[in-house]
């Protein structure tokens, strides 16, 4: 979730209200948290491909874009990781002509735990507005490839899929882009997660996990530049938030004058002290979905990893990606004009709550996010981002080496911060 001016948020919260109220009158189906409920819901709705590894499980829907909606680590009674937001499931996607005064008409909000996404959102290389238009809501739009597109299904086994789609995008400065986009979903089972995290698991930790392989193709005749704009790949998870879940951000010590800030917090204005903490390597910023507010850690921060834990359900989620070298930088998506339109953050997360007193939130959720580099492709030349999604469940004695090795810090620490 990015920024936006204030009437822009009021024009939001508008439509979002009026939209659930109306999902609300027809009745959405009822959830009991459990991943099996999840995916039979899906499955009144649209095509679900589930897939497999030992117990870890996930649901990736081709429809919301290979989408994986939701995972588990016992996919007849296990719980389910992913938020999913059943009343614009419920609605689906309206005829363009239908779309207008609501929210759809800037962007279906499906939900799901790990999505596909590219960058930048706004500024001057923006893909989420046209040319001449402004930075507020109401010229702001989801590209049809990342919002309403299906991707074909082309391959798939018991523990993985492939999908792709070609579109045509253009960014604010008027710059076309011709891409194909490439996404592959893999579950992970306990050997590949101890191999990948060069953990020992020990039998009593129940895990879901997954990696996702995102590429984009310049199928253009001409090389991206940043001089007219480049692209990133941007993915973001939507997790089922609790009042106990803390995320847990490690970063590289150092002066601000070569690593830049610990952290920008100025997405939607400063986030308060009981809701981020920032040491000098770590942060700590609630993810119970009562409070809206969004962090970013820069590249020369980061250490390819984001956390939370979830004490209520003892659940130790951790999302890493490949870390590469990125001479263009990372895209900046803030909703202005932009004095470094290529000094972005390259893990953010954001916490949902009530935009003001008395006002539900969105989902509620939080999120873990992560991004590539800016791409400077030359036609046929491909950008990949790689990222890994794990949730370990068990007892605290036995989660608790895993945090230290993972964030280094014990779970003790993490629960004592807010």
């Amino acid at each position: 979730m990015k920024p936006a001016k204030l009437i822009s948020a009021v024009s939001l919260l508008t439509l979002i209200l009026a939209g659930q109220t109306a999902c609300q009158q027809r009745g959405a189906l009822s959830a009991d948290g459990t991943f099996a409920s999840d995916v039979a819901f899906l499955q009144q709705h649209t095509d679900v491909v589930v897939l497999s590894k030992g117990d870890s499980t996930v649901a990736v829907v081709p429809a919301y874009q290979g989408r994986v909606m939701t995972s588990t680590y016992d996919r007849i009674g296990g719980p389910s990781f992913g938020w999913i937001n059943r009343p614009v499931i419920e609605k689906g996607i309206l005829p363009e002509a239908e779309r207008a005064g609501t929210l759809e008409e800037h962007i279906y909000i499906f939900g799901g735990e790990e999505r596909f996404w590219l960058g930048p959102e706004g500024g001057q290389y923006g893909l989420f507005f046209q040319p001449g238009s402004k930075f507020e809501f109401s010229d702001w739009k989801t590209p049809a490839a990342i919002d309403t597109d299906s991707f074909e299904l082309v391959d798939r086994s018991e523990d993985s899929a492939t999908f792709s789609h070609e579109c045509e995008l253009m960014n604010y400065s008027g710059a076309t882009f011709k891409l194909g986009i490439d996404r592959a979903v893999r579950v992970l089972g306990a050997a590949d997660a101890a191999s990948l995290l060069d953990l020992e698991l020990t039998k009593d930790i129940q895990l879901a996990a997954y990696e996702t392989d995102n590429r984009i193709t310049n199928q253009g005749t001409e090389q991206w530049r940043p001089e007219t704009g480049l692209l990133s790949i941007w993915i973001l998870g939507m997790y089922n938030p609790s009042p106990e879940t803390t995320v847990v951000i490690p970063f590289k010590s150092g002066s601000e004058a070569e690593l830049g800030p610990k952290v920008n917090d100025s997405y939607f204005g400063k986030v308060p002290d009981d809701y981020l903490k920032v040491e000098d390597d770590i942060l700590y910023f609630r993810g119970d979905g009562t409070r809206r507010g969004k962090i970013g850690v820069t590249p020369q921060r980061s250490k390819g990893i984001a956390g939370s834990y979830d004490a209520k359900g003892r659940v130790l989620t951790i999302v890493t990606y490949n870390v590469q070298d990125a001479p263009n930088g990372f895209v900046n998506s803030m909703w202005e004009i932009q004095e470094k339109p290529y000094a972005g953050d390259v893990i953010n997360s954001y916490n949902d709550g009530s935009p003001e007193p008395g006002v539900p939130p969105l989902g509620p959720f939080y999120e873990l996010e992560t991004s590539s580099p800016a791409s400077a492709l030359q036609p046929g030349e491909t950008l990949t981002h790689v990222q890994q999604t794990y949730h370990f469940h068990g007892s605290e004695p036995a989660l608790d080496p895993l945090a230290k090795k993972l964030l280094g810090v014990g779970l003790n620490t993490i629960k004592s911060k807010f």
